[in-house]
């Protein structure tokens, strides 16, 4: 039976997976554990399934523990999130003293002895606070664009961040004034899982037919949870201006995750906006519609990520690894993705937006070639195995000679 490693073997290139062995016999044994705050939704949820099992086959001993919490709970780590990425926003003193009890509540609860902790986020950032002696390297992973943060709520974060070994940031403009090293860390797809595997063009037509959506008329898709930093209110402005004179069709497809409560608002908001406009079809699929997700962006002609706040933006490499162009919104790590006129291009206002749909509806030949040059670039860079090298980098770099290589307080380091 063919392990997991061995299909990616083919589809990473040669001699990717080998490496990667070699790396991980030089570690064993070692006791690996993630921990965030949901197991289904979003992109950290779905990064951790795919790599979480490659980790094991590799001989890592790698548990995934996620946090429990309460509305309140959510709604203050919500409130983190935004305001890391620059909304401004005030959270009482017993807003995040709550915060703080229900990540000692989780601390008694969670059961793990580790030689490296990875810390995802903010949710469970205090953790350390109370399980400190439980692994030997703690390390947070901010997949969040945390280039301007609210002062005050990073100065909070900071009190229990800086107590890490070390941080992961996916650019070098989110990383903060750290009293330890930090590293730069992009995220990644698994291409064997159901959202990104190869479909057929039967699968793909079956998807579509049962989401009802006609292909009379070239497809724009935008992929993403219902948030207000993927600006979909934008994407239906830009549509309504392409509409007006080229027949096409927009689809906004998102799913919800249980750590984020705004997300049935912002739904509303967008059924809102999108009431009396033709062709224009609303998914609220359920957070584990990897399937449909995957044919979708297999059917659309265009897909679009217009975010004004992003951490990585895992939809845009997901996209990409279709062969499809990308529209996308000039910020946070999609920068890192999106190159101009060669795997799609940026925009900062619904006007460039629609003005760069006009432009491939108009010329579908610069897509396709767009398109093969945006899948290439996913194979280089963006697929899990460069994710499990990089972190075995880092743990090959903190079991140096003497235990102690971390590199220098304050230094950004790419792995």
């Amino acid at each position: 039976m063919t392990t997991r490693l061995e299909a990616l073997d083919p589809i990473a290139g040669s001699g990717a997976v080998d490496q990667l062995r070699r790396m991980a016999d030089r570690l064993r044994p070692t006791r690996l554990v993630h921990v965030n705050s949901t197991r289904i939704g979003g992109g950290v949820a779905e990064l951790l399934t795919g790599i979480i099992p490659l980790w094991n086959e590799l001989g890592i001993e790698t548990r995934w523990e996620v946090i429990e919490g309460d509305q309140a709970f959510f709604e203050v780590t919500k409130a983190m999130h935004n305001a890391l990425q620059g909304f401004k926003t005030n959270i009482g003193k017993p807003l995040l003293d709550h915060y703080i009890e229900i990540n000692r509540r989780n601390a008694e609860k969670l059961d793990f002895e580790a030689d490296y902790a990875v810390i995802n986020d903010p949710q469970p950032a205090y953790l350390i606070e109370f399980m400190r002696e439980r692994a030997q390297k703690w390390i947070w992973r901010c997949h969040i664009d945390a280039s301007r943060p609210d002062r005050n709520v990073w100065r909070f974060l900071w009190e229990a961040v800086r107590k890490y070994d070390a941080s992961i940031f996916s650019m070098p403009g989110f990383a903060r004034n750290l009293p330890h090293p930090q590293y730069l860390l992009y995220p990644s797809i698994d291409p064997l899982s159901d959202k990104n595997r190869e479909l057929s063009p039967e699968e793909v037509s079956g998807v579509m037919d049962r989401l009802e959506i006609e292909r009379d008329k070239p497809i724009i898709l935008q992929v993403s949870r219902f948030d207000s930093f993927k600006d979909p209110l934008g994407v239906i402005q830009a549509f309504e201006m392409v509409h007006a004179h080229t027949p096409c069709r927009l689809v906004l497809a998102g799913g919800e995750a249980t750590d984020d409560p705004e997300g049935p608002r912002i739904f509303a908001e967008v059924q809102e906006a999108a009431r009396g406009i033709a062709d224009i079809t609303l998914l609220l699929l359920h957070p584990e519609s990897h399937y449909e997700v995957n044919a979708l962006q297999r059917a659309a002609d265009i897909i679009v990520q217009k975010s004004v706040r992003e951490g990585f933006g895992l939809t845009v490499t997901e996209a990409m690894w279709k062969g499809k162009p990308v529209i996308g919104g000039a910020a946070g790590g999609i920068v890192m993705q999106v190159q101009n006129f060669r795997t799609g291009f940026l925009v900062n206002s619904p006007e460039g937006c629609a003005l760069r749909i006009r432009y491939l509806l108009r010329h579908p030949e610069v897509g396709k070639r767009m398109g093969k040059f945006a899948k290439e670039f996913v194979r280089n860079y963006f697929l899990v195995t460069r994710n499990l090298r990089d972190y075995l980098s880092l743990m090959l770099l903190f079991r140096g000679p003497d235990g102690s290589r971390r590199g220098r307080p304050g230094r950004l380091v790419v792995l």
